[in-house]
């Protein structure tokens, strides 16, 4: 789906409270002029193939929806989570990614060279070290989308959602120690949510079925 697409959706969801949807003049306004009613415009002809990084997150904000919402492929007619507080911050998150995601050949972090190669061309080494140390505060979609395929977590990982959950636990970085554990996580992440369910079920038969024979 288009951001253009998305966006109509969104809009159409997540109506103002007066039960009106959502305009550019009212959004400039919700969001103290970070996003303008010329973006918006722009944005719903789809005249911006990467909206940045925190356009897209006042945006959210304004109209009480989750920020991983961007990144959904299929929005239902519910309204889904409001807007999450906000928690690492987009380089405390990147940064966390390199500090727990080792390179399975050397047992090593991962340099912003290596992932700039890995993302075959979305994004460059000079990109990634601007995300981490935050001097590059509002990197596109496409940047973002890239760096968590290479890492192979969701978009939605790199957005806030509080300060509560951490995404990568001991036992994910146990998995993501073995390679092909690691290559099954990054290659069924870029997988619709209905795949990934498939997956999630065939994975788990498998289980069942070994601790059956071990029983």
């Amino acid at each position: 789906m288009h951001v253009a697409q998305r966006f109509e959706r969104l809009l159409e969801i997540y109506l103002r409270p007066d039960g009106q949807r959502w305009g550019g003049a009212e959004l400039e306004k919700a969001t103290g002029g970070i996003v303008s009613r010329s973006y918006v415009t722009n944005l719903r002809k789809g005249r911006m193939e990467n909206p940045g990084f925190e356009k897209m997150r006042a945006i959210a904000k304004a109209m009480c929806f989750a920020p991983e919402m961007w990144f959904e492929e299929d929005l239902g007619s519910e309204g889904g989570s409001a807007a999450q507080p906000e928690g690492r911050g987009l380089p405390g998150r990147v940064e966390h990614l390199f500090e727990v995601v080792k390179n399975p050949k050397t047992g090593e972090s991962y340099t912003n060279a290596q992932v700039a190669r890995m993302s075959a061309g979305e994004i460059t080494e000079k990109e990634i070290e601007g995300i981490r140390s935050g001097k590059l505060a509002d990197p596109s979609v496409g940047r973002i989308a890239a760096l968590a395929a290479v890492f192979g977590v969701s978009p939605s990982y790199m957005l806030d959602r509080g300060t509560e959950t951490e995404v990568l636990n001991e036992e994910a970085l146990k998995a993501l120690s073995d390679k092909t554990a690691d290559a099954i996580l990054k290659e069924s992440a870029r997988l619709p949510e209905r795949e990934k369910q498939l997956v999630l079920g065939i994975v788990r038969q498998f289980s069942d079925q070994l601790g059956a024979g071990e029983r």
